[in-house]
């Protein structure tokens, strides 16, 4: 079988049809990064079958997320309290088991504070630094980029004069399926 080669003559911008992205908005690109973490926070919510509060004020806390379920302990509805962070900092698929975000104190305070009677958890969302590059859409999918990563910070030390690093485990992807397992986990009485 032989594969065509392209004429070394031909430039290789006319290869492909020429596109031009449409003019998008002028938001300011953090308040489009909240959006798009919202809006992952919503379809794994949807899929994994939890409701979504938005508390007003916030108070430092992004979203009530709870979950119904007849196999939980503690009540036959549990609520987890969920911040949001984004970055398009970090590259996506970080190597090794966790990757670097640093918090400003007054958040990292009220994400460590143990015991509680109902959870919180960290999630950040790495996503690419050109919004182009953000959604991609499909007749059989909506892919948001890229991916968002969760942890539970109770307990953990302020080390920082007025931000600390914490360490976000790779291996605690944010989907439907990890929020389920969480839920269940705080529905029997422990820890997300």
């Amino acid at each position: 079988m032989a594969l065509a080669q392209p004429d070394p003559a031909t430039p290789a911008s006319s290869l492909l049809p020429e596109r031009i992205a449409p003019p998008r908005g002028s938001l300011a690109t953090t308040a489009c990064m909240e959006t798009l973490q919202v809006g992952y926070l919503h379809a794994v919510a949807a899929a994994a079958g939890c409701s979504l509060a938005q508390p007003f004020p916030d108070h430092g806390i992004d979203w009530h997320v709870s979950h119904s379920a007849r196999g939980h302990a503690v009540d036959d509805e549990v609520t987890i309290k969920v911040q949001l962070k984004a970055t398009y900092q970090i590259a996506p698929r970080p190597p090794g088991p966790t990757f670097s975000f640093t918090l400003d104190n007054d958040h990292l305070i009220k994400l460590a504070r143990s015991p509680v009677s109902v959870h919180k958890i960290l999630v950040v969302m790495i996503v690419p630094r050109a919004r182009d590059d953000w959604v991609r859409a499909g007749h059989d999918r909506l892919a948001l980029r890229h991916c968002c990563y969760w942890t539970n910070l109770a307990g953990h030390p302020v080390t920082g004069s007025r931000r600390t690093t914490v360490r976000i485990p790779t291996s605690r992807i944010f989907d439907d399926r990890a929020l389920c397992e969480i839920m269940t986990r705080v529905g029997a009485g422990g820890r997300p």
